[in-house]
């Protein structure tokens, strides 16, 4: 097993490094650049915006700007944002603790509605509710997330006003009161991206699935009088979630 993991990690590097190196090239090579505002601002001299682009190296050549950028993120330093007028450390980390509540919460409501929906539908394959389920789970996962948000901002905030669309991390409340007004703003981006992923699980659970009730131990399970309920959750859902395992892992990151 330690022998497994070192050799993972050792291979974690060079694909770390090959996808920064791209990753690099691409948005270095990409039209515009930092001080793009600048060109355009006529009270900024040329020199000075030639002084900026000199001191923080973007006329040099990529390997080296590459070179220079490897060297700083190892030392810790993850640069400044000229958008934001603050370090991008101290920027993720304070988006950080919001964004694992709501991606860990919709991840979580995705699990909720893909299990039970899926699971159902393939013990029942080609019924009312197998039919329902498929064609809810296709809207689902055809909708683009911005758009499913919209409809959810015109519906909850705009038409009923029941929910805030405006997500604020500055409440000014203490207790339960700033707990409920925190989740009353999660609510709908939770529920977007919970639904959104939701769908596409529902119909992986329920392919899996039906790919495991067709096997051969399955049928002996019945055939030994096991009762239904046993032989879904001991031989066929045990079975049928190794691979909503592995994808549910990979969607994480």
């Amino acid at each position: 097993m330690s022998q497994y993991i070192l050799r993972r990690l050792l291979i974690l590097v060079p694909s770390l490094l090959g996808i920064s190196i791209i990753l690099f090239t691409v948005l270095a090579l990409a039209p515009g650049d930092p001080f793009e505002e600048l060109a355009t601002n006529p009270n900024v001299p040329a020199e000075v915006r030639q002084m900026l682009r000199t001191k923080f190296g973007l006329d040099d050549p990529v390997y080296i700007r590459y070179l220079r950028w490897v060297s700083a993120m190892v030392q810790g330093d993850w640069g400044f944002s000229f958008i934001s007028r603050v370090d991008v450390d101290q920027l993720i980390l304070q988006r950080l603790p919001v964004t694992l509540v709501v991606i860990g919460s919709s991840q979580i409501l995705a699990l909720l509605v893909a299990l039970p929906v899926g699971i159902y539908a393939a013990m029942r394959p080609y019924s009312i509710f197998d039919q329902i389920a498929n064609t809810f789970a296709f809207i689902g996962f055809s909708l683009p997330t911005f758009f499913t948000g919209l409809l959810f901002i015109l519906v909850f905030s705009i038409y009923l006003d029941w929910l805030p669309f405006v997500y604020r991390a500055d409440i000014d409340a203490s207790g339960w009161q700033w707990w409920w007004e925190h989740i009353r703003q999660s609510i709908m981006p939770v529920a977007v991206l919970g639904l959104f992923q939701g769908a596409s699980w529902t119909r992986f659970v329920r392919s899996s699935v039906l790919d495991v009730i067709r096997l051969d131990y399955v049928t002996t399970a019945r055939a030994k009088g096991l009762a239904e309920r046993v032989v879904v959750i001991k031989h066929v859902v045990r079975n049928a979630l190794i691979p909503v395992v592995t994808l549910v892992a990979l969607s994480m990151p």
